[in-house]
Formats: C-alpha cells, sequence, structure tokens
C-alpha cells in the first residue's frame, strides 16, 4: 500500500489519467446535498466531448473503480448517474489513513514547484498613493497574495516595480504588503537605441512632444506570429515614450539577473534566462489595453523577450451607491479604519484610537477587513464595496468585521479547551488501531491539498474569463476565494454533519 499521504490533487491526476489522454474531467464535490452520495464528479457534458454520446467504456469504469497510486484515496465505488460519473471514496479507509499518521498530515509538504521561476509586475506600483484607485488597490493585494502563494509552493518569485515613492512605501506597509524598494530607475539606453532603430515617424512633419520617440505598429507583430486570440482587436499603433521604454528596462534587469539568494534551488542553474521564467502581468480591467501594447512592445524591441507572459485581469470595484473611482486608496483606508475604531468605541467604550495599546490592534483589523473584502470575490468578477456603517456589523457573513470576531470567539474556545485538557477534564485520545472507522461512512474524507491535480508543468490555465490566453496559461495555487469560502461557510468545505453548524452571531456594533 502507497504510504504518500492522501491528497486531493493526486486523486484527481490519477482519475483523469485513468479516462486516457485528454484534458482534465473530473471535478472534486464540495456542495453538501451531494456529498452524502459523492466525493468526486465527471460532468455529463465533459464526458460527451471526451467519448460518443458520454458513455464510458466499461474497461475505463474498471480502471477507475480499482484506482491506486501515490497520495490516491482507495474507491469504494463509481457508477454512472443522470449529472455524469459519479465517485465515492472508501470513507472509513481515507479517516483510519490520515489518523494514523497525523504527524506527516501537520508536516508542510514538499513544494512541488522547486526551481521554477516567476516575475510578478504590479503596474499600479508605479503611481503614488493619492492616485492610487481602488482597482488599481486590488491588483496589489492580488499581487502580494500571489506572491505570497507562490513562494509557499516552492516558487522563486520576483516582484516589479521596485518602487521609489517613499510614500508608496509606508502606505504599503500600512497594507502589511511586502515588497522591494529601490533609489534610481533602471538604465533604458539599449533599449532606447533598438527603439531608435525600429521607429516610424509619427509627426507627419510635425516636432515631436517631449518624450516621445516616435511610434511603431503593433498589429503586424500579432498576425506575423499569428497570437491574436487573447489581443484586443482595436490594437493598431504604439506611441513609444521615455517612460515606457523605462518600464521595459525594468523589466529585462529583472528577468535577466535575479538575486543570488533568491531561491537556493537557483544556485549554479543553466536556465537564468528567458525560457524557464514565466512573466505575470496583474493589471486592472482599466490597465489592460496598455499592459497588452507593453507586451507586443518588448517582444518588438527585445530579440530574448520572454514568451511565456500571461496577463491576470482584475475586474472593477464599484462603491454601493456612490461612484467608487472618486475614492483614492488611501482614502479608503482611512475610512475603514475609522470604522473599526468606532466599533471598537462602542464595544469597549472610550476613545480607543488614542491608546497605544490598540493602535496595532487597530491597524491589524483595519488591513485585515480590506483584504477580505479585496480578495473574497474572484479577481476577474466586478467587486462591489458596501462603505456604510452597518457594513462593520458582525451579523452576516459578508464583512470582514465578521469573520474577524468570530474567529477571536473561536480562537477563545480552543484555548479553553486546551486549558481544560491541561486540567484533565477530557480523557486521552484513544489508540488509533481501537477506533472504529466504520460509523464514519457519512462523514466528508480529510484529504489535504487543493482541488488541483498536479502536473508536471506547474503552473496552467483555469480557464477564467478575461484572462489573456495568448500566453502559456498560469494558476493561482490555492486562490484567495477558497480559503475565504472556508471560513464563510465552514460547513460546505469540511463535512455534511456539520453543515448546520455556524459561528454563533453578535450584537450589532461589536467589534
Amino acid at each position: 500500500m502507497a504510504t504518500r499521504r492522501l491528497g486531493v490533487g493526486e486523486t484527481l491526476g490519477a482519475l483523469n489519467a485513468a479516462l486516457g489522454p485528454g484534458g482534465p474531467v473530473w471535478i472534486k464535490e464540495t456542495r453538501t446535498r451531494h456529498l452524502r452520495s459523492r466525493d468526486f464528479l465527471a460532468p455529463h457534458r465533459a464526458l460527451q466531448a471526451r467519448f460518443d454520446d458520454g458513455q464510458v467504456p466499461e474497461r475505463f469504469l474498471q480502471a477507475l473503480a480499482c484506482l491506486q497510486g501515490p497520495g490516491v484515496a482507495p474507491v469504494l465505488r463509481c457508477a454512472p448517474t443522470p449529472a455524469g460519473l459519479s465517485l465515492q471514496l472508501q470513507r472509513p479507509a481515507v479517516f483510519e489513513r490520515v489518523l494514523s499518521a497525523v504527524a506527516a498530515y501537520a508536516t508542510p509538504a514538499s513544494p512541488a514547484s522547486l526551481g521554477q521561476r516567476v516575475l510578478l509586475h504590479c503596474p499600479a506600483l508605479r503611481s503614488s498613493p493619492c492616485a492610487l484607485r481602488l482597482s488599481q488597490l486590488r491588483t496589489v493585494l492580488v499581487a502580494d497574495h500571489l506572491a505570497r502563494a507562490l513562494r509557499a509552493h516552492g516558487v522563486c518569485v520576483r516582484l516589479v516595480p521596485a518602487v521609489r515613492d517613499p510614500h508608496m512605501l509606508t502606505f504599503l506597509q500600512q497594507l502589511r504588503v511586502d515588497w522591494p524598494a529601490a533609489s534610481e530607475r533602471a538604465s533604458s539606453h539599449t533599449l532606447r537605441s533598438h527603439a531608435l532603430e525600429e521607429l516610424t515617424s509619427a509627426n507627419d512633419g510635425r516636432t515631436l512632444s517631449p518624450g516621445i520617440l516616435g511610434r511603431l505598429c503593433l498589429k503586424e507583430l500579432v498576425e506575423e506570429q499569428g497570437r491574436t486570440a487573447g489581443y484586443d482587436p482595436n490594437l493598431d499603433n504604439c506611441l513609444v515614450t521615455e517612460d515606457l521604454l523605462s518600464v521595459l528596462a525594468e523589466l529585462q534587469e529583472a528577468l535577466w539577473h535575479w538575486p543570488e539568494d533568491s531561491h537556493p534551488g537557483l544556485a549554479g542553474a543553466p536556465d537564468t534566462g528567458t525560457d524557464g521564467c514565466l512573466v505575470v502581468h496583474v493589471v486592472s480591467c482599466e490597465e489592460e489595453f496598455q499592459q497588452q501594447k507593453l507586451d507586443l512592445l518588448w517582444q518588438k524591441l527585445v530579440d530574448k523577450a520572454p514568451l511565456r507572459q500571461k496577463h491576470l485581469i482584475c475586474g472593477p470595484v464599484k462603491v454601493a451607491g456612490a461612484p467608487g473611482t472618486l475614492m483614492t486608496a488611501p482614502e479608503y483606508y482611512e475610512f475603514r479604519h475609522a470604522q473599526v475604531c468606532k466599533a471598537s468605541a462602542l464595544k469597549h467604550g472610550g476613545d480607543l484610537a488614542q491608546d497605544p495599546a490598540w493602535t496595532e490592534i487597530f491597524g491589524v483589523l483595519s488591513v485585515a477587513t480590506i483584504k477580505f473584502e479585496m480578495l473574497s470575490t474572484a479577481p476577474q468578477n466586478q467587486l462591489f464595496l458596501a462603505l456604510a456603517d452597518s457594513s462593520i456589523s458582525t451579523k452576516g457573513t459578508k464583512s470582514g468585521t465578521f469573520v474577524m470576531y468570530n474567529c477571536a470567539r473561536l480562537a477563545t474556545l480552543f484555548e479553553s479547551y486546551k486549558c481544560s485538557m491541561e486540567q484533565g477534564l477530557y480523557p486521552t485520545f484513544p489508540p488509533v488501531s481501537s477506533l472504529d472507522f466504520s460509523l464514519l461512512h457519512d462523514e466528508y474524507p480529510p484529504l489535504s491539498g487543493s482541488a488541483e491535480p498536479d502536473s508536471s508543468a506547474g503552473l496552467h490555465s483555469p480557464g477564467a474569463p478575461h484572462c489573456c490566453t495568448h500566453r502559456d496559461d498560469m494558476q493561482v495555487p490555492g486562490t484567495a476565494q477558497h480559503g475565504f469560502q472556508l471560513l464563510l461557510q465552514p460547513g460546505a468545505s469540511t463535512t455534511p454533519l456539520w453543515s448546520d453548524v455556524r459561528p454563533p452571531a453578535a450584537s450589532e456594533g461589536c467589534a
């Protein structure tokens, strides 16, 4: 029997491989009403695309029924249903495997993407804080989360641009965003020379404005390389400026000169050029058109520009009942900070905002509320913010304050349980070998890992809308909204028997 710890990704990978060559078909079941009868589903439409009339050959059904492999959960049954091919695991066996090796599951898994490099580019950080729109703030927080998630998976990440504005650095520190700083710009002399060789005159007999070098036709480049899919059809000419070349110079510099201590797996590695690196541009939907121009300009001016580029386009941010574009990111932070202080004053009384002991607490609560709001919705979707005072309520499940408050309550319960254990109020947990796991057939199996199969390619596409597909695709491992759904709907993410359990609500205005 395989001793590797069981995982969702490993099981999905084996299930898809068992159906033969082709794209992924299986999905992890998460809906409470279906978890009692199945753990994985191959939807009927996906099966129709793979097999004639969606009928799975018997040999594949037999292979699924006896599926085995490292990290693959044991299968109880696999049968066709109106919804598709339904598969249920041997849940008692899964529980026994997990509880018999708790230490292995408590230890972080070895990164599967060790040695991969990602250059993460967030153009919004080239502006000043007072000019940072809410949609741009969203890209900053998404990029920060993406960097943390990739690093947790063993990926070497470099962040661009290095921030030069001291006010922006201060604001990022307020947001608990770790981003590199720089004192000067990268030299664009070489790129400028290449650009002047390629440029056609854009003045038509007129003098060019200061900072403008000329105009380049990008449409021909797209058509020549057959990469029209994903590009805006209105892309034609690009006005080349000194600022644009400075941006490209910084990207090129970061791509070619990785810090020696950036990742132990890169020491002495021969593949330090562009081929082994994925460039990810995290931009708002308003900046998408300009970023596509920058992408193509890079290809036009640099022979060894990276072919693997991905645009992660974040949807717009709207404020309910007000034009969100009128509020800047610092104003939004101050607004949420004031709400947190007000809610705490209602709960505890007095002006706690003036108490140094509470200053750090209020800052953490404010940032957590903002990040929860910005990251709990899938990045490509439009985001609506509620700025009314009622949005700081601990009732309902839509505010960051609600989740933080109830997490604090749960932490208190856990601490109380720990103290009770130390006092001997609870019996010692019996040996795993003495437990009867056969009663756990309705419990949701405690499998580890994300609902994405492992892949040797590492990063691949989720097929999300608004994401350009003109480059090698990429998926963020462990997307933010999945983690927040775990907080909002614990029952749906754990087990049917706990689906009705919710953190207790509190009175209005508590913090």
